[in-house]
């Protein structure tokens, strides 16, 4: 188990060595992550809506996935594996126009081949804007 510190160390550098170009363009930035808790927030930029102006989906969806899928590779990545999306169930409450999409994500699971996390995600007022559940398959790393 890391410290806090030492996650976000090795998240961190995971995070400049394998982000992808997706999640670089959609603005995810990483505040805090550990196997346990990852947190991140998202500028609301205008690529991100909808016609009707609205944060897309997808973008919630895809924050949910990125931040399990970090929180997941803190903790087997040392141990030679790596997390990849199996499964993301996202449902959407409340619609975001403007300002910033804050992310937070808790493990309630952690198994030798699948860890399973919840996330939330709410606006800059703290109201709960959508809700998903992540399961990451644990594989052994190909170098």
């Amino acid at each position: 188990m890391f410290t806090s510190a030492e996650s976000f160390t090795l998240c961190d550098a995971m995070w400049e060595s394998h982000s992808s170009p997706f999640d670089l363009h959609y603005g995810l930035e990483i505040d805090e992550a550990t196997d346990e808790l990852v947190r991140a927030h998202v500028p609301v930029r205008e690529h991100l809506l909808q016609p009707v102006g609205l944060v897309h989906g997808g973008v919630h969806a895809s924050i949910a996935e990125a931040l399990a899928s970090v929180g997941t590779n803190v903790g087997v990545v040392p141990d030679g594996n790596i997390g990849l999306g199996m499964s993301n169930n996202s449902t959407f409450l409340r619609s975001i126009r403007e300002g910033t999409i804050h992310a937070t994500a808790r493990r309630i699971h952690r198994g030798r081949t699948t860890w399973v996390w919840d996330v939330e995600l709410t606006d800059d007022e703290g109201r709960l804007c959508a809700v998903s559940r992540v399961t990451i398959a644990v594989r052994p790393l190909r170098r």
